[in-house]
């Protein structure tokens, strides 16, 4: 008669050679952390240009001396405006482009200096 601890490491290594080969399996895990609990919603903006998203298209073809776009969306509206610059233009240069492509035409209540 044969020992149950060789029994069940033959039983082990059988199990283990079917989990390789099953694509089940392979393809479905067990999660090893805790669920992450309920989804909440982002706050919704109450007023057009409170929130915006703003991020950068590089590394583009050059194109009348600018070669990077700028884009700037409302959260709200989805409203979003394009501008074409440098990738060497400074913080203050951006801060002007947005100044006068985003803010005025926007309506943004930036005054005009």
């Amino acid at each position: 008669m044969e020992d149950d601890g060789v029994s069940d490491k033959k039983l082990l290594v059988a199990i283990g050679k079917y989990m390789e080969r099953c694509n089940i399996c392979q393809r479905m895990k067990n999660r090893m952390e805790v669920p992450a609990g309920k989804l909440k919603l982002s706050k919704m903006p109450e007023k057009l240009w409170t929130y915006l998203m703003v991020d950068f298209i590089t590394k583009l073809l050059v194109v009348a001396g600018k070669d990077v776009i700028l884009v700037v969306c409302n959260r709200l509206s989805k409203m979003t405006h394009f501008v074409a610059t440098t990738e060497e233009t400074s913080v203050e240069g951006l801060a002007k482009l947005f100044r006068d492509n985003v803010c005025y035409e926007s309506c943004m209540g930036c005054q005009r200096v």
